[in-house]
């Protein structure tokens, strides 16, 4: 037998009350777009589950795409019977014939949706049971924690089969809890931040800024391929390029170099807030974790912050580095990340960057600087991608001449 279609379970969206389908819409969604890269498959969802239609598709692939998915608790690869009887009685001793082993314990689970067929659920389990019995006579019923839990769906189309059960990624839908912009580097932290605030359903748009020539277009690849890595988790994302020479030019001659990366950092994050503000964002996201390198101290955090009131989200806060590489390596950013193409977050940082910088100070050096002319000059240059988990597909979708 050929699996039919994957059935899906919900995590924490079965405590959404009234608002659960809308937890479900955005899943389905999520679902349709990270498995865009099977044009056959089909979907469909509603209160209780969602169904990943196969349609001749290999399966899988399409499991190891739903794994990662957030909002999924757990899936069951699906046999489509037949809704007769005699038809799932063949099918049930085929199936328990393939899979059982010697000393297993087994146990039917039914369900019936279909109300009209001549079963009801006591009456299924107890047929079934009794087909498994004439063609494997010494098996054993076992109802808490069998060895094979088959289970038996019969809807309206057809009966469904299934005895696996997979375990997804729980989490919530990505988009459920509103839009966040990531700040994107390219080193190892930036994405693992962003997969962490995907888990909470915050739908991610990456900023990623560029100093060329400091910078090579391998960096700016880089960054790309690492958005792409993301995808798989709920689907395609913005990539917006923010052009920074001219910025980090104007820093390194003006700035003493004690500060050069607090001010560069507070152009960053004013930089992202607009882009935020424009594109209706909640949130900026970042990769800091505290006392990691001069710019990530408590202090430095918060001559950073003073340039905006929106609220900053540091998921890897309290972790520390091997934390964060493990965490890199399970989502498979990790080896993307060292690849050694400098960022323009390296390129031009201080022998001794001041790891207690005072506000007043900083204030005062940017009073040498135009800061609203720099910063109008980077949004007049934004590009954005759409980043989609297959690589051909991605394509220019605006390429901003003036601030969105």
């Amino acid at each position: 037998m050929q699996y039919s279609e994957i059935m899906i379970r919900y995590g924490e969206l079965s405590t959404k009350g009234k608002n659960r389908m809308f937890f479900i819409n955005r899943l389905k969604n999520n679902i349709k777009h990270v498995l865009s890269v099977f044009p056959e498959v089909k979907v469909s969802a509603d209160r209780d589950r969602a169904h990943v239609y196969l349609n001749g598709c290999d399966y899988l692939p399409v499991a190891e795409a739903l794994k990662d998915i957030f909002g999924i608790q757990a899936f069951s690869p699906s046999y489509r019977i037949e809704k007769d009887t005699e038809a799932l009685k063949k099918a049930v001793q085929e199936l328990m014939l393939s899979i059982y082993q010697e000393g297993q314990t087994f146990k039917i689970t039914s369900k019936r949706s279909d109300h009209h067929f001549e079963l009801d659920s006591r009456e299924l389990n107890q047929v079934m049971g009794g087909a498994v019995f004439e063609v494997l006579p010494n098996s054993q019923v076992q109802m808490k924690q069998p060895d094979i839990n088959l289970k038996i769906e019969i809807r309206e189309e057809a009966a469904y089969l299934s005895y696996e059960n997979i375990k997804g990624a729980g989490g919530l839908p990505v988009g459920t809890s509103g839009k966040g912009m990531l700040m994107l580097s390219g080193g190892i932290d930036s994405p693992v931040a962003g997969y962490q605030a995907l888990k909470r359903g915050v739908a991610i748009e990456a900023v990623h800024f560029a100093s060329p020539p400091y910078t090579s277009p391998g960096a700016l690849k880089k960054a790309q391929d690492l958005a792409r890595k993301l995808t798989k988790f709920g689907g395609d994302i913005q990539f917006i390029e923010v052009p920074f020479t001219e910025i980090q030019e104007e820093i390194k001659e003006k700035v003493p170099e004690a500060y050069l990366m607090t001010v560069t950092r507070r152009f960053m994050l004013r930089i992202t807030d607009r882009i935020r503000q424009e594109r209706s964002g909640r949130v900026i996201i970042t990769g800091e974790s505290l006392g990691q390198v001069a710019s990530q101290t408590l202090e430095s955090m918060q001559a950073i912050n003073a340039v905006t009131t929106t609220p900053v989200i540091r998921p890897l806060v309290t972790m520390d580095k091997l934390e964060i590489i493990e965490m890199a390596q399970k989502i498979d950013t990790f080896n993307l990340s060292i690849q050694p193409f400098e960022d323009c977050c390296t390129i031009f940082a201080p022998d001794r960057p001041k790891t207690h910088p005072k506000i007043a100070n900083v204030e005062q050096y940017e009073k040498r600087l135009d800061i609203e002319g720099l910063i109008e000059g980077a949004l007049s240059g934004l590009k954005i991608r759409t980043v989609s988990p297959q690589a051909e597909s991605d394509e220019v979708d605006e390429w901003l001449t003036s601030l969105l």
